[in-house]
């Protein structure tokens, strides 16, 4: 027996511009999709973002304390990011490639 998830009981119909089914045709195979599947997934991505932008978040008035002082905290750069930020670029005087 099938579980739920995988049902495909709700057929979804749309019109679209030439153009549209033109890009998306190229982003799913750039992606090695099917249309039907790159589609699916980015309108559930889209949906799932949607509800998540309506969620509300609850607390403990201690745990609202300890996570405003976390946001209030200096920021602190990675390590690593600091040190490739500060080699030159390609573009730039006084690159030279590793290795």
């Amino acid at each position: 027996m099938s579980r739920a998830t995988d049902r495909k009981d709700h057929p979804i119909s749309m019109r679209l511009p030439d153009a549209d089914v033109a890009m998306i045709d190229r982003a799913a195979a750039l992606k090695g999709r099917s249309r039907t599947d790159f589609v699916r997934e980015a309108a559930v991505r889209a949906a799932e973002e949607a509800v998540m932008e309506q969620q509300l978040v609850r607390m403990t008035q201690d745990g609202f304390a300890d996570f405003i002082t976390l946001l209030s905290a200096p920021a602190e750069a990675p390590a690593g990011m600091v040190e490739v930020l500060r080699r030159p670029a390609p573009w730039e005087a006084g690159y030279r490639p590793k290795g």
